[in-house]
């Protein structure tokens, strides 16, 4: 048992360096033309850093809410807003651990490693004050033409399903290996709930049977897919340097997929 352990210790720390090494993020991020910005939302007490992305568009375009991985909002994260801009969305994403490093820092102010820790222990209601402060920030922008959605990732996946039922005007939500909230809360949302799930996620994907059974039962719309061969966090992992084949056909069918959904919905 102990060298079991000893052996899942290790398998976590190489994923969590993993999903921190991403210079090749931040470097496609940096030749961007699109505007990119960030802004403080202040809400109860609160000062939520919180990164914006337009799309080059001459209309008024949706909004995509992005809630980060449990590694906080890191370069990956905001290279994924930036693509969600050129696709012709405007992303709000909303880095959950403001004001929580030392010194009041954020997410890139965490010593590495550390950032994993600090969202795990995120007050549930925290992070949906948060996250509706974001959602009203994106409503309220000029150049929004007032439809709403939101996806995320790993543990924002599931924050993304939580977030439905406490958020009535979402136009769809888009959870990427994400676990569901409570059987009870499904009776509350009101948009549609699209999933996208790894084959080798096994953690995440005993859940999917009661969820889709539960969901059904509320009278809900859930859509999930389940990529063969994917691991979890096949989006980030899907764009490294250093993709497997599963991974990186995984994610480019889930963006075309995504993109598809959005264009369907708005």
């Amino acid at each position: 048992m102990k060298h079991i352990i000893v052996i899942l210790f290790f398998t976590l720390l190489l994923y969590a360096q993993a999903a921190s090494a991403q210079d090749w993020a931040r470097s496609r991020l940096e030749k961007s033309p699109r505007h990119r910005e960030w802004v403080t939302l202040k809400h109860d007490g609160r000062a939520v850093e919180t990164f914006v992305v337009y799309p080059e568009s001459k209309d008024k375009r949706p909004v995509v809410l992005i809630i980060h991985e449990i590694f906080g909002l890191t370069d990956w994260v905001q290279d994924l807003a930036d693509q969600v801009a050129e696709a012709g969305y405007i992303a709000v994403a909303p880095d959950l651990l403001s004001g929580m490093a030392p010194n009041g820092g954020r997410s890139s102010d965490f010593p590495q490693g550390k950032s994993t820790e600090a969202v795990s222990k995120l007050n549930p209601d925290q992070v949906t004050a948060d996250l509706n402060a974001a959602a009203d920030y994106g409503d309220k922008l000029p150049a929004s033409n007032g439809k709403l959605f939101v996806g995320g990732f790993c543990w924002g996946g599931g924050q993304t399903f939580r977030f439905a039922t406490n958020r009535a005007n979402l136009a769809a939500a888009f959870v990427f290996y994400g676990q569901p909230p409570d059987k009870d809360a499904m009776a509350r949302i009101k948009a549609p709930i699209y999933g996208f799930y790894a084959g080798n996620d096994a953690r995440i994907d005993a859940t999917l049977p009661d969820t889709i059974q539960q969901m059904q039962t509320a009278g809900k719309s859930f859509e999930p897919v389940t990529y063969d061969g994917a691991g979890h966090g096949f989006m980030r992992a899907g764009e490294a340097p250093d993709a497997n084949d599963a991974n990186r056909k995984a994610r480019a069918d889930a963006w075309a997929r995504w993109k598809s959904l959005l264009e369907k919905s708005r």
